[in-house]
């Protein structure tokens, strides 16, 4: 099979690989879409240690092949999503067949643009912020494929005020069509806010965005710090503070989850797609890649060139 490779020297290769076979609670997927992500870039850059070479991609769209033992064996041939812990950009992709869900008549180029980013998303609102009817809300990196479903989310949840922030005018733009009420740019936030505090803030920045955050926050508010995009430096929080005026910092790791209570992220997963099935959510997918240009996708991807979801088309 043909599978893209991250090599030793960094840099990703198509290469004919065996294609690998199902373990237990396994399934096989031939892929026809995998999608690209954050996580992509951590591994390039060594952020995430793994043995080279690796097969990356952690999300797909595709047919099941096969099935491992302990794995209902009708499930062969059904359309499916999956989360993968590596081996995604290949023909042939692993995937616990927990996280691999089953899509029904939705289009494979559509599913693959769930990926993480849906669950993470709907988990973010519904989840670890808890987004009360009638509560502000307010996201970080409001232009990106967490982002777009986020704000989405949120509305369906009862926000009635969503505040998207931004690298540019031109993200503001694309953001626009997702529901929120006002875009600010990165730059901006928070002064543009003024006295105004939020409920709820979704945080995947880190650094001295995270420390504004706290500080915008109202009274029982909850940040959701999900990511480190601009450093990696701690942020310090004065608990007794947070306690006098009942704020909360939560955290919300989607690969942890995946590892500890695979069924929760699972459920989340299923949840999302649902609202995405029945049109009350939209996947907006803006470029779509070959193998070949892995690279090409995944720097842009770096550089913030990008919004909305991007795919690698396999099959």
């Amino acid at each position: 099979m043909k599978a893209v490779v991250l090599d030793t020297d960094d840099h990703y290769r198509v290469a004919e690989l065996d294609e690998p076979a199902p373990g237990p609670g396994q399934v096989a997927i031939r892929v026809a879409y995998a999608g690209i992500q954050w996580g992509d870039t951590m591994v390039r850059d060594g952020h995430f240690a793994v043995p080279r070479p690796f097969v990356p991609g952690f999300e797909a769209s595709g047919h099941i092949a096969a099935v491992g033992e302990g794995v209902d064996a009708s499930r062969v041939g059904e359309p499916v999503t999956a989360l993968t812990t590596a081996g995604a950009y290949a023909e042939v992709a692993l995937a616990p067949a927990v996280l691999t869900l089953g899509i029904g008549d939705m289009p494979l180029r559509t599913a693959a643009g769930l990926g993480w980013g849906a669950p993470t998303a709907y988990d973010l609102i519904n989840t670890a912020a808890q987004v009360r009817p009638g509560e502000s809300v307010l996201i970080h990196a409001a232009a990106g494929g967490v982002g777009t479903l986020a704000a989405q989310f949120a509305r369906l949840a009862g926000a009635n005020r969503i505040v998207g922030v931004v690298g540019n005018d031109d993200r503001a733009d694309y953001a626009a069509q997702f529901g929120y009420d006002q875009l600010l740019l990165r730059e901006t936030f928070p002064t543009e806010l003024g006295d105004e505090k939020i409920d709820v803030i979704l945080d995947p920045v880190g650094g001295l965005t995270r420390h504004a955050g706290l500080e915008q926050l109202a009274a029982h508010g909850r940040l959701v710090a999900y990511g480190n995009l601009s450093t990696y430096e701690p942020v310090l929080a004065d608990t007794n503070d947070l306690l006098m005026h009942g704020k909360s910092l939560v955290t919300y790791n989607s690969n942890l989850l995946s590892q500890t209570h695979p069924e929760r992220l699972a459920d989340s997963a299923r949840r999302a797609l649902g609202l995405v099935a029945d049109g009350q959510v939209r996947v907006d997918i803006t470029a779509e890649y070959d193998l070949t240009d892995l690279a090409t996708a995944v720097q842009r991807l770096a550089e913030g060139a990008t919004h909305g979801k991007t795919i690698l088309r396999v099959a």
